[in-house]
């Protein structure tokens, strides 16, 4: 949302189908001013349907028909969550989530597609895959081709366009890979392909002979199993992969919506909109009371640009239009290898040159989604102050520990602050948190506050939460309480009160599981999200960075690149690589918001010196410590995150990532690893413990589900890290 238009009102898109990827991208180029857009989506990409015999077939890669949504949010300025929407309450425009989370709308719409499963066949859920949702399906086809036998039997539930394009493309895949493959197509009716012209239906039938696929007419499948699926009257077929492109199911939460329904499908009218004029409905879930079509993608497609203006109008009061679907549309129908064949007329058109025109045509909706259109950034005013334009040319600020300042700009600033004088401060500046000495045990003190990478405040405030905590734990000691300071962007009382309440109660459960309690705290209103806790802990013994001994082992309980990754993000990114950026930001977040707190419990007793990962990187962190303990430190393995060593081999980077690297000039002796001086936020605990401890505490982390490893050991030698490739 650009920053000068205070959000009023929400949109929120319940899905990632096709018609609201084109109305995100849309609204990238072209905001509605006021308006706040949230997209919700299982899963951080969403798969283009066109391309998905292709992919099956070995055409494209998994990451060539994948629409990254985390991308796209981010050039759309939109707020993305990932959930499952379960249920609707109308009344109170929100939208329930399968996490239990809620989120309001002023107008929202509906696009999640359908699904083949056939839940009333036995053993489908436990041994079968439906087609759609796309992306289990080609997860589990991936998987099934790493393991398939050499002459494996498939079995295809469904001999419409789709069942025949799958056949075909899996029989091709697999006689590319040395097998022999045996597939059966099952259709309920007595005839196959039913929907096509017969030009077309003739050609489909003929290449499914060629790639001796087996059609059963009159088969309803009655129990499937791991090996098997026996149809009605007994017959029982082998199959180690049984897939079902059979129908189409609506999600059945939609029936307990109240709105009006076709077969479980949303009703719309000529505008899209249900019988709630709030809420929308494009794609397959739709059913076009005025003008009823077949499920196809070419129709949401061209919904978005109409959903698109209709939005904007039921939030300005402006006149909506109306979707005038076309009659008929070209069908073009892969055929396993580099052919498809054309529907259209009752014609029978076949050949390569039909599958390159469909080829052009998927690659072309794909580049929407590949690169994005830089915006434009003001012009500067006459005259400029010298180093202004030099200012505004660099990289946008990063958010988290990436946005902190440089380490040796701290440092000198805090040689300027008096040394404690009272004595019950047992440490002051530069270390974890203060330290106050109590009649029993010690106190201590910390604070920390993040400016927001993210537009779901829920998901930053309980990463901040987590990552304030981080000096409490990696003091040893027990979290007691937290003062919140919360400065919210500018928008209506509304969604103040909306964003607030998301805030306080993620970060309560946070800090109600850590074992403390939030006590108040003070909110403002500012440029931007900012979210800060001032917390409380208490410990017997305070666990020191600065105090690791010779040979010990030096563990880390979380893998590095979280600055790398959210700066790929913030420039909408692209990986080279088959993991998608929107697929490795949900695991840099996954690891950020993973507490401590059960790795501090394992550690706190044998630790000789721990400290958190945060701004300054493991090189930065690793060398305090080894300053006051006046040793070096030999790495030999380090875990990183998802996709982190390739954007970084890209030359991303984190805004204060240079500073950190200046700051560990001349003290390390390695190959040049960038996540050296990646900043942390929310990272692990960076711990020493004696070696012949070390294999049994790395056993117990594991055990408990800490992601933790033995990165090297402490030796002898002025503060120094040498990394062994």
């Amino acid at each position: 949302m650009h920053p000068q238009w205070p959000a009023q009102r929400d949109i929120l898109l319940i899905g990632g189908g096709h018609a609201h990827a084109l109305l995100l991208r849309a609204w990238g180029m072209a905001p509605q001013a006021g308006a706040r857009i949230t997209v919700v989506n299982p899963g951080p990409v969403a798969p283009y349907t066109g391309m998905l015999p292709g992919h099956i077939a070995g055409h494209y890669t998994r990451a060539e028909m994948m629409i990254d949504l985390v991308r796209l949010a981010r050039f759309a300025g939109a707020r993305i969550i990932m959930g499952r929407a379960i249920a609707m309450d109308r009344s109170a425009k929100t939208v329930e989530l399968e996490n239990g989370r809620h989120l309001r709308y002023d107008v929202a719409s509906v696009d999640i597609g359908i699904a083949s499963t056939l839940p009333n066949v036995a053993g489908f859920t436990d041994h079968a895959l439906a087609a759609k949702p796309l992306g289990g399906y080609a997860q589990g086809w991936d998987d099934f081709l790493a393991h398939a036998p050499q002459s494996p039997n498939i079995v295809i539930i469904g001999a419409g366009v789709g069942g025949a394009e799958l056949a075909m493309a899996s029989a091709h895949r697999l006689r590319q890979s040395g097998r022999t493959p045996n597939i059966t197509v099952l259709e309920r009716g007595d005839t196959a392909l039913p929907l096509l012209g017969q030009g077309a239906r003739h050609a489909l039938l003929a290449g499914l002979a060629r790639h001796n696929v087996t059609v059963v007419l009159n088969a309803e499948p009655a129990q499937i199993t791991a090996i098997s699926v026996t149809i009605s009257g007994g017959h029982t077929l082998p199959s180690d992969f049984t897939l079902s492109v059979a129908g189409a199911q609506p999600q059945t939460w939609l029936a307990n919506t109240d709105l009006d329904l076709h077969h479980g499908f949303i009703t719309v009218s000529p505008t899209l909109q249900s019988s709630d004029p709030h809420i929308f409905a494009v794609g397959d879930c739709a059913h076009l009371a005025h003008a009823p079509r077949p499920k196809a993608g070419v129709f949401a497609v061209r919904q978005a640009p109409i959903l698109l203006y209709n939005l904007r109008a039921s939030l300005s009061g402006a006149a909506l239009r109306p979707y005038h679907p076309q009659r008929d549309y070209l069908k073009l129908i892969s055929m396993g290898q580099q052919r498809a064949v054309a529907d259209k007329l009752g014609l029978r058109l076949e050949g390569a040159v039909l599958w390159r025109w469909k080829d052009r045509i998927d690659r072309t909706f794909m580049a929407k989604f590949a690169t994005y259109p830089a915006m434009q950034t003001p012009p500067l005013p006459p005259n400029p102050v010298a180093g202004l334009a030099q200012a505004l040319a660099a990289k946008p600020l990063c958010g988290g520990c990436g946005a902190k300042v440089g380490g040796s700009t701290l440092r000198a600033a805090l040689r300027a602050l008096p040394a404690p004088t009272r004595p019950d401060v047992l440490s002051g500046p530069g270390d974890d948190a203060g330290v106050i000495a109590l009649a029993q045990g010690v106190q201590v003190l910390t604070t920390d506050h993040l400016r927001a990478f993210t537009h779901d405040a829920a998901l930053m405030a309980r990463i901040t939460a987590i990552h304030a905590l981080g000096d409490i734990w990696a003091m040893g000691a027990a979290p007691q309480s937290a003062l919140c300071q919360i400065t919210l962007p500018p928008m209506s009382d509304t969604l103040h009160a909306d964003m607030l309440a998301e805030i306080l109660q993620a970060a309560a459960q946070v800090f109600t599981a850590a074992g403390a309690d939030i006590l108040g705290g003070h909110t403002s209103i500012g440029a931007e999200l900012t979210i800060g806790f001032s917390i409380t802990g208490r410990a017997d013994r305070p666990i020191q960075k600065t105090t690791a001994q010779l040979g010990d082992a030096i563990i880390l309980t979380k893998p590095i690149g979280t600055g790398t990754v959210l700066a790929a993000e913030m420039a909408t990114a692209t990986l080279q690589s088959d993991l998608m950026l929107g697929e490795a930001v949900v695991a840099t977040y996954a690891s950020m918001q993973h507490p401590l707190q059960t790795a501090a419990r394992i550690l706190a007793p044998h630790a000789t010196a721990m400290t958190d990962l945060t701004g300054f990187g493991l090189a930065g962190h690793l060398l305090e410590m080894l300053d006051g303990a006046n040793a070096a430190a030999t790495l030999t393995q380090i875990p990183t995150l998802p996709g982190a060593l390739s954007l970084a081999a890209q030359g991303i980077a984190s805004t204060i990532a240079p500073a950190n690297r200046a700051a560990c000039a001349g003290r390390i002796t390695a190959p040049d690893m960038p996540l050296l001086y990646d900043p942390q936020t929310a990272g692990g605990l960076l711990a020493t413990v004696p070696a012949a401890l070390a294999d049994t505490i790395l056993t117990a982390l594991i055990a408990a589900g800490e992601p933790a490893q033995i990165i090297g050991h402490i030796t002898p030698g002025p503060p120094h890290i040498t990394l062994i490739a």
